[in-house]
């Protein structure tokens, strides 16, 4: 039988494996600064804190340092999470980048670009494809982030049928799209997230389905979703040391030559 995850009050979560019993305080898993507490809902909190705790827990998510992945098998991303270093490629164009600096070196099939305003369009585009991607790879890490409001919908079952939680995440002046609204389905079950529906506008009458999150395996010490219903990320990856020269060579990176 999966493991089976109850909610008490806000200020703990506690997590039923089996017949052991765990209490984990919420502080285990503190707010970004700028995550709108005031205005989130107690049990949405405290279900976003139990999914941290079933994808491996805040301090594993934390010293996870390099994430590699090519979103939905095209372009593809390493983000060095603790200094913010970035290395992009899609197709012919390899973007070198810090993404908490927006400095950075761009080439287009293996020429250095040099245009100002070229390396400039370059580097943006690199970074919003990352705010994308990376969301669409980690969002189930980032529901305490700063400018973020949870509120707690209420129970229904995803299109599996799973019997989930669902939390609504609305922003606050952040991220390229803060008018944006999600419902977020976490399975009762095991405590992940199932399945996601996307608001362009947080007042619009019509939702987007964005599909399913399955396959979740580990990678380091820490859960990431593969699938996306008819998409899915694939090259995933999670390491603690990279050469430094995959954040300034543009030579093609290859994931098996890291593992």
């Amino acid at each position: 039988m999966r493991p089976r995850r109850l909610l008490l009050a806000p200020l703990f979560v506690l997590t039923l494996i089996g017949s052991t019993v765990t209490t984990i305080a919420a502080d285990s898993n503190p707010a970004q600064a700028g995550f709108n507490l005031a205005e989130s809902d107690a049990k949405a909190i405290a279900i976003a804190d139990a999914t941290m705790v079933a994808m491996g827990g805040r301090k594993a998510w934390d010293n996870t340092r390099h994430v590699t992945w090519r979103f939905f098998g095209n372009r593809l991303h390493v983000w060095d999470k603790f200094t913010g270093d970035h290395r992009f490629e899609n197709k012919d164009v390899t973007v070198l980048s810090n993404l908490n600096t927006g400095e950075g070196r761009a080439w287009k099939a293996g020429v250095e670009i040099t245009d100002r305003t070229e390396r400039s369009e370059a580097l943006t585009s690199a970074k919003g494809a990352w705010i994308n991607d990376a969301y669409w790879l980690a969002m189930p890490y980032k529901l305490k982030d700063s400018g973020v409001t949870l509120q707690y919908v209420g129970v229904k079952d995803d299109p599996a049928g799973a019997t989930c939680d669902v939390l609504q995440l609305t922003f606050q002046e952040v991220g390229n799209t803060p008018d944006n609204k999600y419902n977020v389905y976490v399975d009762q079950d095991t405590g992940l997230v199932s399945q996601w529906m996307f608001w362009h506008k947080f007042d619009d009458a019509e939702a987007r389905d964005l599909g399913p999150w399955t396959d979740w395996k580990k990678h380091g010490d820490i859960l990431l979703a593969h699938g996306h219903g008819k998409r899915d990320h694939t090259d995933i990856g999670v390491f603690q040391v990279l050469p430094a020269s995959v954040y300034s060579d543009p030579a093609a990176f290859v994931i098996a030559d890291h593992k």
